[in-house]
């Protein structure tokens, strides 16, 4: 059985089929391209699937059915980027303090930051 979810990522609105069972992190991987947010543990923890659901830091890993995800909106270390492609100032100051470490958890870290920071 597929489901359709609504919702907005990075400013554009998508209508998503899937089976409704899938977590937001795969729906941003698997059906949209969107490969920022990483599965690190898959419970929540670690942070490496952090994006921003309606203006709150969330691990994409835990949120899952249609009942949580039909009309939110995200935002990814994707839409961080300016449409010019300047970088947003948290991930500048990574990339001139070489704070990239081997770059897996990188985006949830810039995410969470993000969200401490607006």
């Amino acid at each position: 059985m597929t489901e359709v979810i609504n919702m907005t990522v990075n400013g554009i609105t998508y209508k998503i089929t899937c089976t409704g069972k899938e977590s937001l992190l795969e729906i941003l991987r698997e059906h949209l391209g969107l490969t920022g947010a990483k599965e690190g543990c898959g419970y929540g923890v670690c942070g490496s699937c952090t994006v921003i659901v309606n203006g709150e830091v969330v691990t994409s890993c835990t949120l899952r059915g249609k009942d949580k995800l039909e009309g939110i909106e995200v935002l990814t270390i994707e839409g961080l980027t300016e449409k010019n492609g300047e970088l947003h100032p948290i991930q500048k100051s990574f990339l001139e303090t070489g704070a990239v470490q081997c770059g897996f958890c990188t985006p949830g870290i810039i995410m969470r930051l993000y969200g401490l920071f607006t």
